[in-house]
Formats: structure tokens, sequence, C-alpha cells
């Protein structure tokens, strides 16, 4: 085929204006909707002119001067660049820590940060997935292994106190002491407060266990400065690079260099983690990097260093804050009973509605948030929560103020669910149709969905204009 051939030129919406239309709608949804699932961000127009890129073409397994193909140069210049700015952006001295930057996404990060730390079958201990944990960090059933973390390595959880929904850290040491854990994990997908990495610290020193920070969620506030950082504690620390850091959907793996431990009579052990993870990554479990990816986290790592991220950041704990009261203010409850970063985990037992309706609720008044489990609940498949968050809202330019308004419409959508509920009973199939069927409800979804899109509409959304 020729090099000017009409098939390798003509533009998406010329040559495929059925999925361009699907990609506009999106778009549209994005503008008109009030996006607040806290792992969900809009990047800037600089990470998707990266990921739209020639760099998506090129293929460079292996590290920068160790590739398995020729053609690389300027490949390797971005790769480094991105690991020099990714440790610049959380004040690293490169002498002790470096960083991979070529996981596709969290959850192979965290995997490939297992591969390297221990053997198959090696034990581990997360946070539990219905305490807030995340399915990378071990999540099983009392008939099956959810997550291929649990499958591989044995799996132990720690668990939140059920009154105060707080980490419990004494039962976690107690329960490290018995388990004898090779990697503690801290990190979270839905717990509000921050992490006592101290703690965490001396439970891992007292069983010879390696601590593995997963910030994913929180790495946008570590990287400002405005809540705890885990490299102070931490031997290896891994995030996404698309939720409150605000970059492309990927991952990156930091480690520790240099000593150890000193060992009784004064000879240094040293770390040993750089060529195990870096070997972990590829050739361990991923081919070619994603080089627009990581061009992407380049430029996102960038943006992080600067005053305007810093001051980002502040909004978005402020706008959380004020979320919180919001609620609490309603009469909703809270758990924790309050947060200290980007996301808000509502108790709904306490008004009788189920994670599930007040998830479709909200979304059919396109509000979107996700059914989340709450502490003390006894299914992940049938969760008593919604899990809220403020850093997309924050990055359209939503304050304080406004959401107090977007308090008011998250009330409406979830009274209104209560009433439909009155009349559908308890099965999610029956509210649904209920929902759409009765002209009463429909028209009253209808109508706040208009007023939320009318809201929603004047901030602006970062990006191309029409995709």
């Amino acid at each position: 085929m020729a090099g000017n051939a009409k098939l390798l030129h003509e533009t998406l919406w010329d040559q495929d204006p059925e999925l361009m239309d699907l990609i506009r709608k999106e778009k549209t949804r994005q503008i008109r909707g009030l996006e607040m699932i806290a792992s969900e961000n809009f990047t800037s127009l600089s990470v998707l002119q990266c990921l739209s890129s020639c760099l998506h073409n090129k293929y460079s397994e292996g590290l920068p001067g160790q590739r398995y193909y020729g053609g690389n140069e300027f490949i390797d210049q971005i790769e480094l660049l991105a690991q020099k700015r990714a440790l610049e952006a959380y004040r690293l001295s490169p002498e002790e820590w470096g960083c991979n930057v070529q996981p596709y996404s969290g959850s192979p990060a965290n995997f490939a940060v297992y591969t390297a730390l221990i053997e198959p079958h090696g034990r581990i201990m997360g946070l539990d997935l219905p305490d807030g944990g995340h399915l990378t960090h071990g999540f099983m059933t009392q008939t099956k292994k959810i997550s291929a973390t649990s499958i591989f390595f044995e799996s132990m959880p720690y668990k939140v106190d059920p009154v105060t929904g707080l980490i419990d850290y004494d039962k976690m040491e107690e329960t490290a002491r018995l388990f004898k854990p090779k990697v503690i994990i801290a990190g979270i997908s839905c717990y509000s407060r921050c992490l006592d990495y101290k703690r965490f610290r001396e439970i891992a020193n007292q069983n010879g266990a390696y601590l593995f920070a997963d910030m994913a969620h929180i790495s946008g506030l570590v990287a400002a400065g405005v809540i705890p950082s885990p490299f102070e504690y931490a031997d290896v620390v891994s995030t996404t690079t698309h939720k409150t850091l605000r970059g492309p959907r990927a991952g990156v793996i930091f480690f520790r260099k240099g000593v150890r431990t000193v060992k009784a009579n004064g000879e240094k052990v040293m770390y040993d983690l750089e060529s195990r993870i870096n070997q972990a990554v590829f050739p361990g479990l991923q081919g070619g990097p994603h080089n627009h990816a990581i061009a992407g986290i380049a430029t996102c790592m960038l943006q992080a260093q600067s005053p305007e991220f810093r001051a980002y950041q502040e909004q978005v704990i402020k706008n959380a804050r004020a979320l919180c009261a919001g609620l609490l203010e309603k009469g909703y409850s809270v758990a924790t009973g309050g947060t200290d970063v980007h996301l808000v985990l509502v108790d709904l037992r306490p008004v009788a509605i189920t994670g599930a309706r007040a998830e479709y609720i909200l979304e059919e008044i396109s509000i979107a948030c996700n059914k989340n489990t709450v502490p003390g609940d006894k299914s992940a498949l049938n969760p008593s929560g919604i899990r809220l968050g403020t850093p997309a809202l924050t990055t359209r330019g939503l304050l304080e103020k406004d959401m107090q308004q977007v308090v008011e419409f998250i009330d409406r959508g979830l009274r209104l669910s209560k009433e439909i509920a009155n009349v559908s009973g308890p099965k999610l199939s029956d509210f649904k149709r209920i929902l759409h069927e009765d002209s009463t409800f429909s028209e009253k979804v209808n109508n706040l969905r208009k007023e939320v899109e009318q809201y929603s509409e004047q901030f602006p959304l970062p990006g191309y204009a029409d995709f």
C-alpha cells in the first residue's frame, strides 16, 4: 500500500463516523455530568497530545541503553526524562531511589512488585477489600480466590475497626506476628484517612518484611506535599498516574537503593531491588513499553512540580471536606467521620438505601460515582455505601461553595431513590423498571438530570474541544 493511501490519512470522523459519534457522545457525557468517581480525573491537553503521538509506533523492549530493538535513541531520552522527573516530583535523591516507568497500569505494577520481592506462595498482608483495600492487595472469599494476587501468593488481610472505620493497627501488628508476611502493603482504594507509615514500618521491621506502599489514589496529594509521604518509610512505592496525579493511564514503581540494614558486626546489607523489579516488569510480566504513555508520565511529573499543581491538590482536599461536611449536615453517615484526602465514603445503611440503588439513581441524574463496601459489610457484591471523590470536579474548577450545590443534587437524587424503592420493593431490577416505566418518577428523574447537566456545563473540561 502506498504511503499516501487514503486509508492512512483520513481523519477518524471521515473514515469511521460511527465510532466518532460514540466518542463525541462520551465527550458530551463528561461535559454534562458531575464526575465523582474518586479514581478518575481529566488529564491535561499536553498529556493527551503525548498519547496520540508518533511514540505509539515504536517498539522498545528493555531499558534505556539495553533495548532488544534498534532505533531507540530518542525513546531512551524520553524514558530517562520520565524517570528523572518522577524522582524530582517526589523530592527523591537518585542515590537513594530509582524508578521504573514502564508498568502499563497500577495492577500490573503491583504484581511486578510481588514477583520481584517474593517467591510464588510468599506471604503478603494488605487492607481487606471490603474495608477499603484494593483487589491487587489480595482478596478471597470462603469459596474462591478472587484476586490473582491471592491465587499466586498467600494473602492475609488486615482490617478496620467496624465502629470507627479506622485501621486497627494493634490488631494488624498481632496478626502480622502470627502470619509472618514477607511484604506488608500500605495502600488504599477507599479509605479516607492518611496512613500511619511509621507504624507500618515498625510492624514490617518486627517481621523482617518489606514495606510496600501503594499510593495510586493519593500520589498527586503526596507530590504536592499536602499529606504525609510514604517515601520516608517504604522500601517500594507504586502508583498509577491517572488519578489525583492527573496524568496518563499508566503505572510507576519506585524502589530503594543503597544500604537496607546494618548487621550487629557492622556489615552493611544493600538493597538489590533495582534489578529484581526491572526484570519483573520486563521480561517477567510485560512486553514492549507504551512509549506514548511514558511521555505522558514525563510531562505530568513536570506539571506536578508546579505551584499551580500544589494549589489544585489543596483545593481537592478542601472540596472533599466541604462535600463531607455537607453530607453530614444532610444527615448522612460518613465512614471514619470525615476525610483527610480526596474521597468520602458514605454509609447508606442508616437511611436504608443500598449502594447499588444509590449508584444507579445518581447515574440517571448525570452524577457518576460507584457503589462501595463500608465497614461491617458482608459482601463486596452487595455493598451498603457509595464512594465520592473530588479530583475531577476540582480539575474543572469547582470550589467549596460549589460542593454545597453538588450535595444538594446528591441528596435530592438519594431521596428520590427512596420514593421509588417504596413502590418497587427491594430488587434492583424492579427499582430500575419502576424508575423508567412510572411516568411520575421518570419525569422527576429527567427534570433533576436537566438541572445537574445545566449546572455542570458551566465548568470547562480540559483537552480537545470535540473529543
